[in-house]
């Protein structure tokens, strides 16, 4: 248990995550004495103070700061320019103490683990050293930030500033500031994966709701088609769910609504994913061709036949090589595959397996994701069942990290380059790693411009269906204002109105 008082209480959300990093499984609030770490942040003009406390044992250290005035006590301290500094010391400070507290005085029950990626608790790591390098600071400079500032491994700042500069030097051939990308979410699904925590409807439980889904899609593509009139279109995704869940007549309706009202140029990255292999026809994927869609995503997850049946998708290894070999024959030249690393059951050899498999399949790129478990999850609910669960998970975890090291070095032996990263967020809180991300490779000039737009939050993006969240982007104030489409099919049905209100209010 960790018990955390505050003078002024306003980087919690932040100093709770770099706890859990430190010791995963923990939870906060107040607990028996022995039982219990008790930490105590003073807020001041120009001083940070902290107290660590295990039973007899304390730890205090101090930071001072500098700035005009208490930022703390100003109604708009959230956008004071003097906060991110401020926040930054105080986590450096927080690291330290936690870095350098004796684990033989730890509570009973604590686990304490070094997080690699240092205080950078968010979804973005590459979000910063991008920025920097394309407001023109020098590579090394930018390099040491990540290890002083934000105490960053050797090992992720390496990984980071690599996908950074890759980053940066593609934003920089175009320009996407003047322009906005398109996503549009279906989210529909042959099946619901054991481990999928996504708002996905099964089609053979509610394919009765597609025809209404698609005529309120319709509609909010029609508005906003109107709303985004004579503005440049960067790059457009259709996900989901699975979209060619839909039949191939459906998805030539929804092709032709979408280049109906919006100028889908012959410059425009365009990505359906036509993931699922057992959702994947030749009928489909003509209708993808026909409509110019270039780049597509063939997801198998894994290539070991016992997971694939264990997690419920009900596609075979030889559905995946017949999908993918029937895109390259109908011409599709830029074809990205998904692998989940860390999969109930699978140990590293099992990974690796799937992983030669897909390589000798020779995709365009590959983008490996890491297995949290969320607390909506299928999964979640077998594990808590599982009297073992703590050994069985933490044995996972172990996997997973060797596997995605060995998966960086093998597809960097086969041509492809890491281009894009995320980290995890949102999971159960037990045993969490700080090391776990998603890394898009690709061969190069096959990288995904809309998986950088949206994860760097450079570009507005304008996302349509359920569950869809437009970010609309400020360039000279650098915010970015979200607004939330209801995740409910039947909800988005009832509610399309209020839905392309949400979005004329923020455009």
């Amino acid at each position: 248990m960790i018990d955390i008082t505050y003078s002024e209480k306003d980087f919690d959300y932040e100093l709770e995550a770099l706890f859990v990093n430190f010791f995963p499984g923990q939870c906060f609030g107040s607990g028996k004495e022995e039982e219990t770490l008790f930490v105590h942040f003073v807020f001041e003009t120009y001083e940070i103070v902290i107290l660590v406390r295990a039973g007899d044992f304390q730890i205090q250290d101090k930071v001072t700061v500098s700035g005009e005035g208490d930022f703390h006590k100003k109604p708009d301290k959230s956008a004071h320019p003097y906060r991110t500094y401020y926040k930054n010391e105080l986590k450096r400070l927080l690291f330290r103490m936690l870095e350098g507290f004796p684990e033989e005085r730890l509570p009973e029950g604590f686990e304490k683990q070094f997080p690699v990626w240092g205080t950078m608790t968010g979804v973005r790591p590459t979000k910063i050293p991008m920025n920097e390098l394309l407001s023109g600071k020098e590579e090394e400079e930018v390099y040491r930030e990540l290890r002083d500032i934000y105490c960053c491994s050797e090992e992720k700042s390496r990984l980071c500033m690599e996908i950074a500069k890759r980053e940066a030097s593609l934003l920089q051939t175009m320009n996407y500031e003047n322009g906005y990308s398109l996503y549009i979410g279906i989210p529909f699904c042959p099946t619901t994966c054991l481990y999928c925590s996504f708002p996905s409807y099964p089609v053979e439980r509610f394919g009765d709701l597609i025809p209404d889904y698609l005529n309120a899609l319709f509609r909010e593509i029609r508005e906003m088609g109107e709303i985004c009139k004579g503005k440049r279109l960067t790059s457009v995704y259709i996900g989901g769910g699975t979209p060619t869940s839909l039949s191939a007549e459906q998805l030539g309706a929804l092709l032709g609504e979408l280049k109906a009202h919006f100028l889908v140029s012959e410059e425009c990255e365009f990505t359906v994913e036509a993931g699922r292999p057992d959702s994947i026809t030749k009928e489909k994927l003509l209708v993808l061709k026909e409509h110019s869609a270039g780049r597509i995503s063939i997801n198998p997850q894994t290539m070991q036949q016992k997971t694939l049946d264990l997690i419920g998708r009900r596609h075979t290894v030889e559905d995946t090589k017949r999908a993918f070999s029937l895109a390259r024959e109908l011409g599709f030249d830029d074809i990205n595959m998904d692998l989940i690393v860390g999969l109930p059951g699978e140990d590293v050899e099992d990974f690796l397996d799937t992983l030669e498999q897909i390589r000798r399949l020779e995709p365009d790129s590959v983008t490996i994701h890491s297995l949290v478990i969320k607390r909506a999850s299928g999964l979640r609910e077998l594990l808590e069942e599982n009297k073992d669960s703590t050994r069985v998970e933490k044995s996972r975890i172990q996997t997973m990290e060797k596997s995605l090291l060995l998966a960086e070095q093998k597809l960097r032996g086969g041509g492809y380059e890491p281009y894009y990263m995320y980290r995890q967020k949102n999971s159960s809180g037990h045993f969490g790693s700080s090391g776990q991300e998603n890394i898009g490779f690709s061969k190069p000039g096959k990288e995904c411009l809309y998986n950088i737009l949206i994860m760097e939050e450079m570009q507005t993006i304008i996302a349509l269906g359920a569950g869809a969240s437009t970010k609309r982007y400020d360039p000279e104030k650098r915010i970015v204002s979200r607004v939330e489409n209801v995740k409910s099919i039947r909800d988005y049905i009832s509610r399309i109105d209020e839905m392309i209100e949400r979005k004329r209010d923020i455009f």
